[in-house]
């Protein structure tokens, strides 16, 4: 689960990967999109082919892990170098609240009053989903109480490259906030030069986080899951990377809770009569800016939608490489579509966008309506954009409070609630070949 953001940078060949944003064709570099076109008989892995399939990088990473695990602050400040070719002094991972601060102080007027309205928005919507205990009494006379309790530390990774993601702060620290986790890390990988990018140091000091790490890649997801002599280990570490990051949050899940595995991002736009194709259009190749391996799908049983979709996204310099474009036979065919591609964002578009919504059951992020454009919710809606990609929303959510939370039973048995459950327990323990459990029960008999 996880919205791509951006993609760390790739290697430069022989290396293997790095902290910052791959650099294959930005928004700035693009070219006109490939539109390819489908009729109603088109399934969803034929349109999910289209998105080209990541290198494996399982044996590099695993050997960066290790690297960590034995060298500790040493090999991250090696691998950093390596990777992001910036060289750090012995003190120089960790970034102080000096740094942060001052960065929160270069900030222009107007990006600093978005990131108070996204961070207004988004504290909202987290603290609404905190939920209070659940006290159950049963009929034995026994209690069971269900309780959330947040993890003690978390890490929130932020990508670099091309463009600062202070939104992924946000996103991910007022989150953890709102769940009450009591320690927050923030990692982010130099530039060249040596420093984190200062907007994100602001958003830092903008969320209230203290602890901040200067490294990226796979070898930030290991000192934050092992431990360096500067780097403190969490209990879950969330927010997207490119695959190096991915496979290292894969490798490192077990020894700690992980939000989920962020391919590239996803958007699916299904667009009824009434829908504004330019804003269709517009739509899709505003997520395009994610990448070249963005899933861009539009979907309508209107042919004359569609084509013109297709003739304005077709036409624009794009950085992802491909659009499928699906003519669906009515709605209800183009909505079921729509909801087994189970993309990270989809838009409902047109006439029929309220009336269809019900209908959607996997999805990322759901955005209903003309004006619902799934940019709003990368950055100031209120809905988290670290979210379940691939096809995982069929059974993954998006970044919540629950994220850094566990839930843990109590149970409590007043006398004689233990004679009342324990021939029923005992018998079942022996079925299953436990006959010590059995024992245990009757003994409180």
């Amino acid at each position: 689960m996880g919205v791509h953001r951006s993609p760390d940078r790739e290697p430069r060949r022989p290396q293997a990967q790095g902290g910052g944003s791959r650099r294959a064709r930005g928004p700035d570099q693009g070219a006109a999109v490939r539109v390819e076109r489908f009729g109603p008989d088109v399934t969803a892995a034929e349109i999910r082919a289209l998105t080209p399939s990541p290198r494996d990088v399982e044996g590099e990473v695993r050997a960066i892990i290790d690297e960590v695990r034995s060298g500790g602050d040493v090999a991250v400040r090696r691998l950093t170098e390596r990777f992001d070719h910036a060289e750090l002094g012995p003190e120089e991972l960790i970034v102080f609240p000096t740094e942060t601060e001052a960065a929160l102080g270069t900030l222009e007027p107007a990006v600093l009053a978005g990131l108070r309205t996204a961070k207004a928005n988004i504290r909202a919507v987290a603290r609404a989903q905190l939920t209070a205990p659940v006290r159950v009494e049963l009929e034995q006379g026994h209690t069971v109480e269900v309780q959330e309790v947040p993890v003690r530390r978390a890490a929130v990774y932020v990508p670099g490259g091309r463009a600062p993601y202070p939104s992924t702060v946000l996103m991910g620290v007022l989150t953890a906030h709102a769940a009450a986790v009591e320690q927050v890390a923030v990692c982010a990988p130099p530039g060249p030069e040596g420093r984190a990018h200062p907007t994100i140091l602001a958003a830092c000091a903008l969320c209230g986080v203290s602890e901040v790490y200067r490294m990226g890649g796979a070898q930030a997801i290991a000192a934050l899951a092992y431990g360096t002599e500067s780097v403190k280990p969490v209990d879950v570490i969330v927010g997207p990377g490119n695959r190096y990051v991915t496979e290292a949050k894969r490798q490192v899940a077990g020894v700690v809770g992980i939000d989920g595995l962020a391919g590239p991002s996803e958007l699916v736009v299904m667009a009824t009569a009434g829908a504004d194709p330019e804003l269709v259009a517009l739509d899709l190749l505003a997520q395009a800016e994610h990448g070249p391996d963005t899933l861009l799908v539009a979907i309508s049983p209107e042919p004359e939608l569609l084509e013109a979709v297709a003739g304005a996204a077709g036409e624009a310099d794009a950085a992802a490489e491909a659009l499928a474009v699906v003519e669906a036979r009515d709605a209800r065919a183009a909505v079921a579509l729509a909801d087994e591609l189970a993309p990270e964002h989809l838009q409902l578009m047109g006439d029929e966008a309220e009336s269809l919504a019900g209908r959607v059951r996997s999805a990322g992020a759901l955005f209903v309506g003309r004006d619902a454009g799934t940019a709003f919710g990368d950055y100031v809606a209120g809905s988290n954009h670290v979210l379940p990609t691939g096809g995982a929303a069929r059974f993954a959510s998006g970044l919540s409070p629950a994220t850094f939370r566990r839930r843990m039973a109590r149970i409590s048995l007043p006398a004689g609630a233990a004679a009342r459950l324990a021939p029923a327990g005992a018998a079942i323990a022996r079925a299953e070949g436990f006959p010590v459990h059995g024992e245990s029960m009757e003994r409180r008999a």
